[in-house]
This record gives structure tokens, sequence and C-alpha cells, in this order.
């Protein structure tokens, strides 16, 4: 199977090209078909270092709005590392697309995090402590978010962000898709699934 035919828009095939990506790996052949026809919710389990990322990121960027100013994606992660690899992964993918991804975690002057989505964020991608300050701050404004990413699920909640997970959650539109993507499918990600 080839990138082409997974129904990906031409932009998002030309960065494929140009990263040298020749074959989609099985959760993304199985996760980018489904997250690009179906308004639904998604949970894919698969180990780290699967492609996991271009398997959401691919499709989120592709079904993202191009100038979107408010956002309408958001991508949760457990760390700042993570974050920031997920943010680039994300640019990188929608480079020929006019879709401006933001990262936002703790450690770092979080004013500045504040202006940047303030000129316009389509994508936010988080860490749940930092974005709950952001949201406390009235700072990020969910209510157009379209697609969640929850990344690392068992990872989060391992490091005891389920209240943060959510409180973020119920702040968002009924109509939001979430895709949860997780190395394992511990009883804790098994309720988060089952709750949202």
């Amino acid at each position: 199977m080839t990138f082409e035919e997974l129904g990906l828009k031409s932009e998002v095939l030309k960065s494929l090209k140009e990263l040298g990506f020749e074959a989609p790996t099985p959760i993304q052949q199985k996760a980018i078909p489904y997250l690009l026809g179906a308004n639904s919710d998604f949970v894919g389990l698969a180990q780290t270092g699967t492609g996991k990322t271009a398997a959401f990121g691919l499709p989120l960027v592709n079904n993202i709005e191009n100038h979107a100013k408010t956002p309408q994606g958001l991508v949760i992660c457990p760390t700042r590392e993570l974050c920031l690899q997920i943010s680039k992964d994300l640019e990188v993918y929608a480079k020929f697309l006019k879709v401006k991804v933001v990262a936002v975690y703790g450690g770092t002057d979080i004013r500045r995090q504040m202006t940047e989505i303030r000129q316009g964020a389509s994508i936010i991608v988080a860490t749940p402590g930092r974005l709950m300050d952001l949201i406390n701050r009235k700072a990020v404004q969910l209510h157009e978010v379209e697609y969640v990413v929850l990344d690392e699920a068992d990872e989060m909640l391992n490091m005891g962000f389920k209240e943060d997970i959510d409180h973020i959650l119920a702040g968002m539109p009924e109509t939001r898709n979430i895709w949860l993507f997780s190395a394992t499918m511990p009883s804790t990600v098994r309720r988060i699934a089952q709750s949202y």
C-alpha cells in the first residue's frame, strides 16, 4: 500500500515525498483512511516507534481548514519532549498547507505561548498541566476544536494527569472527535475511552 491510496490531500502527499516516506506502517494503514473518512472517535493501540505520530498527524493536518485562526485540533501528550517532537512533525506534514501549529508546555515563558496562540493557532500541541494553566487564564478557547488527540494516553494517566484530562475534555464541544493513541490498554485508559 502507498500513501497515495490512503486519501490524503496532494499538499500532504508532497510533504511526505520530501520526507522520503514510501509506505505506511500497519497502524498508519488502518488509522489514516478511517480518520480521514469517519466523523467519530478512534482508539489506536501500537507500540512506540511504529509511526503513531503520522497515523494521527497526517489526517489531523489534512482535516484542518486552511487559515484557521482558532484551534480546530488539539494534541495532548505527557511530556515537553514529546510535545516538541509532535509539533515539529505536524509542521513538516503541513508544510504546504496554511495550518499553524503551536506547542505549549511547562518550563518556559507562558506569556510567549499566549502571544503565539493569540496570533492564531490551527492546532495546539500541549502537555496537560500547561494547557490547564492556559485554560484557567482564558488564553485558550476550545469551543471550535473538532479533533482531540490523546497521545501516549497510558503514560499521561501513569503520570497522574487524569483529572486534568477529564477537565479539558469536559470543556469541549459534544461534536468533537477524540482519537486516543496508546501503547497499552490498562483499565484507566479503557475508562477514559468508555467515558468519552
